[in-house]
């Protein structure tokens, strides 16, 4: 199993036969880690390129975190 996942972001575009089309371009990466203390994950996302941080770490949600 991968540790990383390739972040992209959905670009429409029109193809020179008229069709509307979709291209990925890649924004950055997901890595998946292990916390040491207690072995639960957690994801990194790292950007290519800043727009304001360049970095957001994602955990599951925890049992006190609100359900939508």
């Amino acid at each position: 199993m991968t540790n990383h996942y390739v972040a992209t972001v959905p670009v429409k575009f029109t193809d020179p036969d008229g069709q509307e089309r979709t291209r990925f371009q890649r924004v950055g990466a997901m890595f998946r880690n292990t916390r040491n203390g207690d072995g639960s994950e957690f994801f990194s996302l790292k950007l290519d390129f800043p727009v304001a941080v360049t970095e957001l770490v994602m955990f599951p949600p925890s049992a006190k975190d609100p359900q939508d």
